[in-house]
This record gives C-alpha cells, structure tokens and sequence, in this order.
C-alpha cells in the first residue's frame, strides 16, 4: 500500500484502518490548502474535507495520486472529469452524514416555529413574553424538498409521523418510493405553488447556483418558511433579504451561506449579513448540520470501506 495524507480531523477508525490496510498515514489537521498543493505529489491518497480545492493545477501536481476522498457530500471542490482523466478515483461519504443533516434542519424549523431562540434569550433576561411568542405548527402544512439524494431522502423520513404533505422535486429522479403515498413525486411548478416551506437538500453545481433566486421566490404562491442546509450559494442571499423585508417569507433557516469565512468580507458582504441577521424571524448556524459526534464516526468508516474496496476489488 502506498501514503496517504489526511487534512482534515477523522476518528481514528479511518486513521487506524489505513494503518492496518498496510498504509502509511500522514494525519495533519490543520495543514493548509498551500503546503498540501506542495507535497501532493509524494501521495497515493488523499482525504479531504472542504478546504482543499482539487482542481486541474492541483491535479496535475498530483502524479502519484490514486484517490481522492471526500469526508461528506460536496464535491464542487473536485475536478471529477479531470481526475477521471488522470486516472485518479474520487469518492464521496454522504451517507454518513444525511441524518445529522436531516435532524439539524428539522431543529432549526422547529426552533423558528416555536420562537425558541428568541424565548429562550427573553427568558434568561427575566421576560415573559407569551403572547409574542405564540408559534405556529407544523403538522397540516405541505413541506417542499427539492433535492432528493441521501439528505432530501433522510430529511422526508424524519416528516412521516408528522402529518404533513411532504412534495418531492428532483429533476433527475422520475420515480422514488412514495412510502405508501406520504410523498408525492412533483413538477418545481407544483412544489412553488402548494408547499409552504420549502427545504433544499442540493449539491452545487452551475446549474444549481443561485436557484433560490428572485424569480424562483417569486413564484412561491404560499411562502412560509424557507430552510437551507445545503450549500449556501443555491440561496440568493440579497434575493432572500428582500424576500422576508418585504413580509412575503415568514422565516428562514440557514446553515450555510455564500460566504462562510467572516474574516474575508468585503464591506459590502458584512453589510448583506448585517442585513440578514437583524431578522428575529431567521435561525442560523455556522455550517454544522452534519457536524455530530455520531457523523464524524459515520464518515470515516464509509471512506475507509470504499477506500478498501478501491484496493482490493
């Protein structure tokens, strides 16, 4: 077996395994995107989360790589087709974070329906505000999923017991197990024109940027609430604003967000957040609905599984 280096924090099953496979194992954390593109070509494997961009330079540098895998379940950081192209493999592990994904983004919908952030911080402040904190309910609303992988799938099986229309779009799936009739399987025009809150679950790829857009909120008949923990630049951040100042979206959950490192704002991009989070009517979090203790096991032993399979198959 050959070397691989790991530049982002796995358990130790996945660290432990590679030993045991016969590999040599470089676990460096906290190694940056610069230092890994100077000694990638010492390395057969690579492990990487989000901060690596494995694009054509960095391929080219690569001779020695074999594969390249993904903790989660972006891959807009991979060239895949020209890694296809240098023979180099690359595989992703989003089955092992789909149901922490699932559970934070119906926590953060039922903190918004429930006022909790909110209360919660009243509370703590000695103020009792009931009234002003009466929520609303789930059950008996139409809840939109547009994007139907492991997330979207994860995410419409937490909703079953909750008697609520669930109404599926995904341009790329023409039949799914409907779970005896508690999901429909709709066209993007019947999703905006009966769902009240609409939840993405979509990698991001050109066709998917920026497809929560102005228009697309628009044709929303009946917005409620719109939840995002997929990846931040499906949402038009400035289209949203609007959208909730003007009273038309009554909420918003965002885990992700089209800049998500606060450090390198531009004046005019810490203007939009200010914007953004003077709403009481928004929860947000920094990236993390995939973040769990139970996830970061999860990850490690799918991609030490493929890798495995890669090796001997």
């Amino acid at each position: 077996m050959g070397n691989v280096l790991v530049t982002d924090l796995v358990h130790e099953l996945l660290l432990d395994g590679l030993a045991v496979a016969g590999f040599e194992v470089d676990y460096e954390p906290d190694i940056d995107c610069a230092k890994v593109i100077n000694r990638i070509s010492q390395y057969e494997g690579l492990i990487i989360n989000s901060k690596i961009l494995v694009d054509q330079e960095f391929l080219d540098r690569a001779v020695k790589l074999k594969f390249v895998g993904r903790l989660g379940s972006g891959m807009e950081i991979i060239d895949k087709v020209y890694a296809e192209k240098k023979g180099v493999s690359v595989f992703n592990s989003p089955e092992g974070n789909c149901n922490a994904v699932a559970e934070h983004a119906l926590g953060m919908l039922l903190a918004l329906s429930n006022n909790l952030i909110k209360a919660n911080q009243e509370v703590k402040n000695f103020t009792w505000n009931r009234e002003q904190n009466r929520g609303f309910e789930i059950e008996g609303k139409s809840i939109g999923i547009i994007g139907y992988g492991h997330t979207g799938t994860a995410f419409s099986k937490k909703l079953f017991s909750w008697e609520v229309e669930i109404l599926v779009y995904d341009k790329y799936k023409e039949n799914i197990d409907t779970h005896n009739n508690r999901i429909k399987l709709v066209s993007k025009e019947d999703l905006l024109k009966n769902a009240q809150i609409i939840s993405f679950h979509l990698p991001l790829t050109s066709e998917t940027r920026y497809f929560a857009n102005e228009a697309f909120l628009n044709e929303w008949a009946n917005p409620l609430v719109l939840i995002n923990a997929s990846r931040g630049k499906i949402v038009d951040t400035n289209a949203l604003i609007d959208f909730i100042e003007s009273g038309k979206l009554k909420g918003a959950c965002l885990d992700v967000f089209e800049n998500e490192k606060p450090t390198t704002y531009s004046i005019q991009e810490i203007e939009t957040y200010k914007r953004l989070f003077k709403f009481e009517n928004i929860v947000v979090s920094p990236h993390i609905a995939g973040w769990t203790v139970e996830s970061k096991e999860k990850l490690s032993k799918i991609l030490l599984d493929k890798i495995l399979f890669l090796y001997h198959k």
